[in-house]
């Protein structure tokens, strides 16, 4: 037998010394025979590497715990029997799961392409002055980085990873960097869309002093603070959660695994899932559900006023002047209706990640890993969702968006079409245009 096969061996006696004495500790302590099995193998590192001959590899040691393990029939603390979110919603979601790759590749594509149409036709000339197209310029912006940087992640999340045994590290640095990224630039989303609501409300309830409130440096700070915002409310969840490791043993060895994962339970874990359920998700819903009822209320009244304009109207002489003023009721109502067709459909899709962060932090650790994980791709698919129809909410509801978007693209069409040249029989004429 060598002298590495010999030190090996004493290695291993030692290490079986160590394990014997700390369970004997444990059980003359009335302790249960279940130990932490993390801090076992802490102390069989340092047990192995206190002579510089007697050095073993890592993946010898958890071989060994293992070994030990099963021969005395010894396990890890079991975790307390979760049964939250049990039942056929379970089957049904779970069912969904696994196509919510394929789902949110087609509308993170839609929804890119989307986006940057909206960015292209409210920078235009005649939307790009009003403040309300500026935030939802930025809002489209917002939606753009979400949607762009989550096209990589389905991709290997769900198309290529499956099919792999080794989870990287390199991959679960990617996924915390997913995690961050898309929750800062979402987060920027709801505040313009809280902006845009809070700066509807103001200019139909104080519109004598509209011109005063709703000013374009008021705009510009509202938008800035939207970006800025996020990254501080986000601080909570940049301490919780982490990359991990997990040990298998392989038939060919043991295997690290990595992923991402949040910390023990504890207080900065409790205040992560409140800044995120409460301030980040449910306040804004809140106020968007206070403006926007307020706002369908201001429709209804402006509709009704409208009707009894018509009915008592009987002077011809100021038809001109009753139609200009309906012409410009009908495009107020027009903006405040799209508005609130994007605060509703905001509402729907964030409000049950809000009440699910709510019970996360309530209920614990326990909760999160069992029904937030479960419900996590449909939350994302409904926000993504949420971020790629605003175009069709836009074309459909704003005349002017549409007249905008049409003449973009028919001079796009013009431009793939050049005049023609001037034939040399023509002379001094100018060369006539034919427009297809």
């Amino acid at each position: 037998m060598s002298f590495e096969d010999n030190g090996t061996s004493n290695i291993t006696q030692a290490l079986s010394n160590l394990f014997e004495e700390m369970l004997t500790a444990t059980e003359d302590s009335n302790e249960n025979k279940s130990f932490n099995v993390s801090k076992f193998i802490t102390a069989l590192k340092d047990k192995s590497t206190k002579n510089a001959h007697d050095s073993i590899d890592f993946g010898t040691l958890v071989k060994l715990v293992d070994g030990w393990r099963s021969k005395l029939n010894l396990t890890k603390p079991a975790e307390p029997l979760c049964t939250y979110c049990d039942g056929d919603i379970r089957d049904v979601i779970l069912a969904y799961n696994r196509i919510h790759g394929y789902v949110s590749l087609i509308v993170c594509l839609f929804g890119s392409l989307a986006n940057a149409l909206n960015v292209a036709v409210l920078t235009r000339r005649d939307l790009a002055a009003a403040p309300i197209n500026r935030l939802l310029k930025w809002l489209a912006v917002a939606d753009v980085f979400v949607m762009m940087e989550y096209v990589p992640f389905a991709i290997y999340r769900y198309l290529i990873l499956p099919g792999q045994r080794e989870m990287p590290y390199n991959w679960a640095a990617y996924l915390l960097f997913h995690m961050h990224f898309t929750q800062i630039f979402h987060t920027a989303s709801i505040c313009l869309t809280l902006s845009l609501a809070i700066w509807r409300y103001v200019a139909i309830k104080y519109s004598d002093r509209n011109h005063i409130l709703c000013t374009e440096r008021r705009c510009s700070i509202a938008i800035l603070s939207s970006f800025i915002l996020p990254p501080i409310l986000c601080i909570p969840t940049f301490m919780v959660f982490d990359v991990h490791t997990t040990v298998v043993l392989e038939p060919n060895g043991p295997m690290i695994l990595y992923h991402v994962d949040s910390d023990e339970e504890g207080q900065m874990y409790q205040i992560n899932f409140w800044v995120h359920a409460v301030v980040i998700k449910l306040l804004p819903c809140f106020i968007l559900t206070v403006i926007s009822l307020w706002l369908i209320r201001e429709v209804y009244s402006a509709n009704e006023h409208q009707k009894r304009i018509r009915v008592y109207n009987t002077c011809s002489t100021s038809d001109k002047l009753l139609k200009r003023q309906n012409k410009g009721d009908k495009r107020t109502n027009r903006t405040t209706k799209m508005l609130v067709a994007v605060l509703l459909l905001f509402l729907v899709t964030e409000l049950p990640q809000g009440i699910l962060g709510l019970l996360s932090g309530a209920l614990g650790r326990c909760f999160f890993k069992r029904c937030y994980d479960l419900f996590g791709e449909l939350i994302d698919a409904l926000a993504l969702l949420n971020g790629s129809i605003n175009f069709v909410l836009y074309c459909s509801m704003s005349r002017q968006f549409r007249m905008t978007f049409r003449q973009m693209m028919w001079r796009a069409h013009l431009h793939q079409w050049p005049p023609p040249q001037a034939s040399h029989s023509d002379g001094l004429n100018t060369a006539k245009t034919s427009i297809p």
